[in-house]
């Protein structure tokens, strides 16, 4: 079970906003205090798997051939690129970005991962969209599931940054949970825990802000 606490914030946050006609976005905005972010070492840089998903169906793509590629199709991947696919968008810096925005998430094998930083590391980076790597033996299935429930939280060089911790349309006990693990996760990366937290409020995406910390 949540935190009362937190729980008791997304419940004043629903009530606060009203619904639309479509399922917004729940996030969390994340104010650090007392940190130079110009340092590598004060950023936040985390992958979290939420224990209930993001409420929605991410798109996922993967660099693989043969039997990898079979299996990841079978698994669910929207898209397998091959290498021939990768040596187009090196060259086709267009058909990169536009790969880069419609996938959520990049899963490749090992072999390739050198070529991707190469090709497309200047795209495919400052979106946070590097992919994961696959080792040899490693199951994609496993890998593509665990996806679909995962999140990457960055804050780069800036003290406020947002992250996604589900759809207003999932139960606020499991919206709770997904809140609870973030922060959790992100205490745990700062120099000194919540010591480096000035604030927290979770937020819709066109409702209000309600104050978590």
């Amino acid at each position: 079970m949540a935190d009362e606490n937190i729980v008791e914030t997304i419940e004043k946050l629903l009530a606060d906003s009203p619904e639309r006609k479509f399922s917004e976005g729940i996030e969390l905005a994340i104010n650090l205090k007392n940190l130079d972010m110009s340092q590598p070492k004060n950023r936040v840089d985390e992958e979290i798997l939420l224990p209930h998903g993001l409420g929605k169906d991410l798109k996922i793509a993967v660099f693989a051939k043969g039997e990898v590629g079979l299996q990841a199709k079978d698994a669910g991947a929207e898209m397998v690129f091959s290498e021939e696919d990768l040596a187009e968008m090196a060259d086709d810096k267009s058909r990169a970005r536009s790969v880069a925005n419609e996938f959520d998430f990049f899963i490749a094998e090992v072999q390739y991962m050198a070529q991707i930083g190469k090709a497309l590391g200047a795209i495919l980076g400052p979106r946070g969209k590097m992919p994961t790597p696959l080792p040899p033996g490693k199951n994609v299935a496993d890998l593509i599931n665990s996806a679909r429930s995962s999140i990457r939280v960055r804050s780069k060089d800036k003290l406020t940054f947002h992250v996604s911790v589900g759809r207003r349309n999932m139960e606020v006990q499991k919206l709770a949970e997904n809140v609870e693990t973030v922060l959790s996760r992100v205490e745990g990366a700062l120099e000194k825990g919540k010591h480096n937290i000035r604030s927290i409020y979770v937020t819709s995406t066109m409702g209000k802000s309600v104050k978590v910390i």
